[in-house]
């Protein structure tokens, strides 16, 4: 099934703690964003990648397109504060395509067989998200106090990519501006249409670099998938 996806690249990386855009860190000598990308730009089945980046980042991005071949970036659009409003600025001008994928640009080891189920259940129900089963022992916890333990079979840890059909998704975004509301991911946008969203079984070594110590967690998932092969 065909897509074309969009990652939001204008985060900050506070909680990194590096000083810049965390996507500039380096993994195995690579800069993750562009660890991301070449997932995309070696999937036969994405026709089109969309990026939204600040203003002051978008030279730098483009002179890594070009140092390490990336050809599928169809734009490089201005991001917001907020992840929301840099998806939102790629929805508005992302054309001609069925399937729309939203991941993030942060999150470099997506398998592809995940995006190609993704992209396919998407094409059949309108909505699907990326997930994995919940592990550990769940408590709901109000001011510090247990107040229950949760029942963690139906409970799903949340990744991207999320996929949707086009219209899906556009008429989404649209609602959210209108409204002035501010979800948590585009699953969360989708879900207030009364749209039913499905879950797609992924990775556990689908992580966001998100601290430090998902660099040192990044570097061994690299390791091993070279040992591997």
């Amino acid at each position: 099934m065909k897509y074309e996806v969009i990652l939001p690249a204008a985060g900050s990386g506070k909680r990194m703690g590096a000083g810049e855009n965390k996507l500039f860190l380096k993994l195995n000598g690579i800069p993750i964003l562009i660890h991301t990308l070449n997932v995309f730009q070696e999937d036969q089945d994405c026709s089109g990648i969309w990026l939204a980046a600040k203003p002051e980042e978008q030279d730098d991005i483009r002179s890594l397109l070009d140092e390490y071949g990336i050809t599928k970036v169809k734009s490089i659009e201005t991001g917001g504060d907020e992840r929301q409003h840099s998806v939102q600025a790629c929805v508005k001008v992302v054309e001609g395509t069925d399937i729309v994928l939203v991941h993030d640009a942060a999150r470099p080891f997506i398998h592809k067989e995940v995006i190609s189920r993704l992209a396919d259940e998407a094409d059949r129900s309108g909505a699907a998200v990326a997930g994995v089963r919940a592990k550990d022992t769940m408590k709901l916890v109000e001011d510090g106090v247990i107040q229950e333990t949760v029942n963690r079979e139906n409970l799903w840890i949340i990744q991207t990519p999320q996929a949707f059909k086009s219209s899906v998704l556009k008429e989404a975004e649209e609602r959210a501006e209108a409204d002035g509301f501010l979800g948590t991911d585009e699953a969360m946008l989708v879900e207030r249409l009364g749209h039913p969203v499905t879950i797609v079984e992924s990775t556990y070594d689908n992580i966001k670099m998100t601290t430090v110590d998902d660099l040192i967690f990044g570097e061994a998932i690299i390791k091993s998938r070279q040992e591997e092969n």
